[in-house]
Formats: structure tokens, C-alpha cells, sequence
């Protein structure tokens, strides 16, 4: 394991462009590996959570060509996997394991999907439940954890209503619904991300969609396209952020993401006083993307919760960790999930703020942090317990802190932007 050490930062100047979008870039893959013909997907994302979704697709036959951040994948068919030879390993990603027992659910054969030792812990219940419905076997360990051992095969339609918001659930369930003998609803009492909606549509599935659901037929067809994966807004928030915390700060973020879904972050942020604006908007296979421009300012604080915690999940460790620096606090809530993600998020960030100084406290469903009244942050040793979204908000947080600030196991950023680090060097005033 690794360690970064943060110094105190002078100002962040320049312009850069961010790796593809993790959530994004898995859904690409995925289902050009279920069309007829070679799809093309360039700025595909150097995560290491999509790297595993590329060899578990070459686990299941499929032929994938990696040149830099193009990728070349020779789709097999809506009917056309085959199956591994040993259990398929998702790594540290749980979107790969959860989008992937979508399709192995509809598969004529039985399959083994596991991951590291984080994903081993995360419940998936949320997707056995729903695809057992549909007519697939699966077995799971106790708790309903991976090991997953699926039995799929012709699958029934049916209508999901949702417990409890999750776009990687949804996606499970839409892609199941491409092998079953009928259409297969999806309802959401709020909004999550629509990346797989407009990614099915794109390649040629029969969909339809409305406010709160989404219907897939099933036997839809799917057809090779030439893609080009945005910017990936999640990644782009930390250095938002770091430009935010600056005096004298001014970046541009070029080709980000802009999904409506995604971007209530950036909206949440204007709202306490950033001063972000977007240039250049276009959109490209239903997916808008823009260029970010934001420089210093003072940040008033606020409060998340409801619809707009579940829109912000990604970027909520981000938005917590700049809490000592605004001037009434952060308030998080109605966020559970983020006891359940790569680490429990919510026990990590107080854990690691308080190291470094600020007044957190935390409750079952979010967090609270004291504003600047608090005192100014120290630097510390900071431990993300291997989450890479833990390890990138302290290092930001740990930029406009006194004193050094040393990142424990900084390589686990590799998840989902390895070259952040590097990107914060290049742009930073020491």
C-alpha cells in the first residue's frame, strides 16, 4: 500500500479533461457485448472497476480490443455468451456485478460472480429478489452476499416497483428484462440516473420511459454503435472543489458529463455561492456534456436531503469533507446507502474529519459537520479504509488544511480515477 503526502496549496490554475464516466462506460461495454456487429467506445473509462467489467465480458466470449482509452468490442448477440471457465470476478465494482447478473440471469447456463473482499461485504439482495421473480436461481452466501451462483434461462416480465432508489438495481432489472418473454417495468419513486435507459435506447432496444418509469421489451435486438463516453462529473467535483477551497483558483473542466441526473451537484454548489459556469453544452447518444468553469469563492453551507441525497450519492463524501469550510456546515440526510458502499462512507468521513480537526457527527442515515466557526482544519493521517472516494475528498480537504496531510493506501483512487493525484500536481501552486 502507498501513501500521498498533501501540503498546503497555493491556487489551482489551468484547464483539464477528466476520464470517462465510470457508470457510463459500463454500460457501453455491456451491451455492446449484447449487439450484433463492433461497437467503438472512445475515453472509455481507466478505472479499475471498468477494467473488470472488460474481463468479465472476455470471460464470457466475448472479444474486446483496448488501445489506450479506445476500445473495440466485437458483440456476440443477444444469445451469443458463453460460459466461463471459472468464477467471473468483479473486483472491487459493484456496478459489474450488478449489471452483469442482469444478463446472466438470461443466460442458458450457470455462472459464478464474486469480487475482492470490499465487495464480498456489500448485500445484493436488492437484485436477487427481483430477478428470482423474473425465473432465474440464484444462490448467495448468508446476509445475501457474493459469492452470486446464478441459473438463468428464458425469464418472465414482470413490474418492479422499487424499495429503495437505486440506478445499478434498476439496470439489473432493465437488462434482465431484454430475455424475458414480454415488456419489464421498472417504477421509481425518485429519479436515479437514466444512463442505461438512454444507453438501451441507443443501441436499438425497444424502450420507453416517463417520469418514474421505464419499460424494456423484451427480445430486443441490439445493434454495434461508435460511442464516446463524457467526462466523468463524480471525478470532476473533487477538483471542483479544490478550486473552490483556493483564493485565486480558476480551472476548466472541458467535456464533462451534464446528465440531468448527474448534475444536481453542480446546482447544489451554485447554490452556496460557487461560481461555476458551463460553456460549450452539445449532446451525443442522449448524453449531454458541457465545459466547467468555476474559480474561488466563499461557500455558505447547507443541507441535503430526500431526492437530492439519492441524485448527489457519488459526490456526497466530496460535499461533506468541504463542510468545516463553508460557513454554517454540512447536513447530510437520508443517505443509508452510503453505509453500504466500498466502505461504510458515513462512519470513514467522520472518523477521518475529526482526525483532522472539525466538529462531525453522524446518525443512521447521514452526517453533519460543523462550518468554519469550528476552526481551521490540521493535517492528519488519513485512513479511507481502501474507498477510493474517502482517499480523494481528505486529500482535497487536506489541501487547504494546516500542515501536512499523509493519504494511507492512495492507491485505491485507482477505482475509479488513478491519474488524481497526478492531475492535482500538475495543477496546483505550491
Amino acid at each position: 500500500m502507498t501513501e500521498r503526502k498533501i501540503a498546503p496549496a497555493g491556487a489551482l490554475h489551468g484547464e483539464s479533461s477528466l476520464p470517462g464516466d465510470k457508470s457510463i462506460a459500463h454500460r457501453y461495454a455491456l451491451l455492446a457485448a449484447l449487439a450484433r456487429g463492433r461497437s467503438e467506445i472512445e475515453n472509455y473509462a481507466p478505472a479499475a472497476d471498468c477494467a473488470s467489467t472488460l474481463a468479465c465480458l472476455e470471460a464470457l466470449g466475448v472479444a474486446v480490443r483496448r488501445a489506450g482509452s479506445r476500445v473495440s468490442i466485437d458483440g456476440a448477440g443477444l444469445h451469443g455468451l458463453k460460459p466461463a471457465s471459472a468464477p467471473l470476478d468483479a473486483g472491487n465494482s459493484g456496478t459489474t456485478l450488478r449489471l452483469l447478473a442482469g444478463v446472466l440471469a438470461g443466460q442458458p447456463f450457470e455462472s459464478v460472480l464474486t469480487g475482492d473482499d470490499s465487495l464480498r461485504k456489500r448485500p445484493m439482495r436488492r437484485i436477487v429478489e427481483p430477478l428470482t421473480s423474473m425465473g432465474a436461481t440464484i444462490e448467495a452466501e448468508e446476509g445475501g452476499l457474493p459469492p452470486l451462483r446464478i441459473r438463468g434461462g428464458a425469464l418472465n416480465p414482470i413490474r418492479y416497483e422499487m424499495p429503495i432508489p437505486s440506478a445499478q438495481v434498476k439496470s439489473c432489472v432493465l437488462l434482465a428484462g431484454l430475455y424475458a418473454t414480454g415488456s419489464t417495468t421498472v417504477l421509481e419513486s425518485v429519479a436515479t440516473r437514466d444512463h442505461t435507459e438512454l444507453a438501451l435506447a441507443e443501441f436499438g432496444a425497444r424502450i420507453a420511459t416517463t417520469s418514474g418509469m421505464a419499460t424494456v421489451a423484451g427480445g430486443s435486438q441490439l445493434s454495434a454503435c461508435s460511442l464516446e463516453v463524457p467526462g466523468d462529473l463524480s471525478s470532476a467535483v473533487f477538483l471542483i472543489a479544490a478550486a473552490l477551497l483556493l483564493p485565486g483558483s480558476e480551472l476548466r473542466l472541458t467535456g464533462v458529463g451534464l446528465n440531468t441526473t448527474r448534475s444536481a451537484v453542480l446546482d447544489f454548489l451554485i447554490s452556496m455561492g460557487a461560481p461555476i459556469c458551463v460553456t460549450s453544452r452539445r449532446t451525443l447518444a442522449g448524453e449531454a456534456r458541457g465545459d466547467v468553469e468555476v474559480r474561488y469563492a466563499p461557500l455558505s453551507g447547507g443541507v441535503i436531503s430526500g431526492a437530492l441525497s439519492a441524485l448527489m450519492i457519488d459526490e456526497l463524501p466530496m460535499l461533506a469533507a468541504l463542510g468545516p469550510f463553508t460557513e454554517r456546515g454540512i447536513t447530510i440526510l437520508d443517505a443509508r446507502e452510503l453505509r453500504v458502499k466500498e466502505t461504510d462512507r458515513i462512519a470513514a468521513l467522520v472518523e477521518n474529519l475529526r482526525r483532522m480537526g472539525a466538529r462531525a457527527e453522524s446518525f443512521p442515515d447521514g452526517i453533519t459537520i460543523a462550518g468554519h466557526e469550528a476552526g481551521p482544519l490540521r493535517g492528519a493521517e488519513i485512513d479511507p479504509h481502501g474507498d477510493h472516494r474517502i482517499a480523494m475528498a481528505m486529500a482535497v480537504a487536506g489541501l487547504a488544511a494546516k500542515g501536512e496531510t499523509i493519504v494511507h493506501d492512495a492507491d485505491c483512487v485507482a477505482i475509479s480515477y488513478p491519474e488524481f493525484f497526478d492531475t492535482l500536481d500538475r495543477l496546483r501552486e505550491r
